[in-house]
């Protein structure tokens, strides 16, 4: 059975509470995904799958479904400390062929510069698949012009999301995601859509 999914849209969220679970929760309740059971998947962008908005994507998850999803979170306890998580996502201009996501969560920087991290690692891991050949020690500013002048990759984006550790101490949970709906080519390996 072949199950691929034809949308996908991009949230993020951020919770405090003296509990790390629960600020965890209150992420996912931030970012409008905490009725479903996500399961984490690796970096392939769908061929075909189109990026929707997350008000639309939402609509169509029901409470306890199984969400595939693309995320990455990050925690501190530590008062005021920065922290960021990030999923960064480039599209190739064909779209019978796969895009990447990529995952990134850190320590100390800013929205700006995580999702330029994260958009870099998926954009780069495009390229490499496309043939586009490019210097990695350029800057990312550099590189993103390059892949625009091929052709080959029509976006990158990224969803990021930052907080400052909780100046009282409690857990801060950073949440971002690219999360996949509507399922309609579900089919059998000889062919028969289910």
């Amino acid at each position: 059975m072949q199950l691929v999914a034809s949308k996908m849209f991009l949230t993020k969220g951020v919770g405090v509470h003296k509990d790390k679970l629960a600020s965890f929760e209150l992420a996912l309740r931030d970012a409008g995904v905490e009725h479903c059971n996500l399961v984490l998947i690796s970096s392939i962008f769908p061929p075909g799958c189109k990026k929707i908005s997350k008000e639309e994507g939402v609509k169509l998850l029901k409470p306890g479904q199984i969400v595939f999803s693309a995320y990455d979170r990050n925690a501190t306890s530590e008062p005021n400390r920065l922290i960021a998580a990030s999923v960064g996502v480039a599209i190739p201009a064909d779209p019978t062929q796969h895009g990447y996501l990529s995952e990134h969560n850190s320590f100390g920087e800013s929205d700006q510069k995580a999702g330029d991290y994260a958009e870099d690692l998926a954009a780069s891991m495009l390229a490499t698949t496309l043939g586009i050949e490019f210097d990695p020690n350029q800057a990312w500013d550099e590189r993103e012009q390059l892949y625009k002048i091929s052709g080959k990759i029509v976006r990158a984006t990224n969803v990021t999301q930052s907080a400052i550790g909780n100046k009282d101490g409690f857990w801060t949970t950073v949440f971002a995601a690219a999360v996949f709906c509507d399922y309609t080519s579900l089919t059998t390996n000889n062919g028969t859509t289910i």
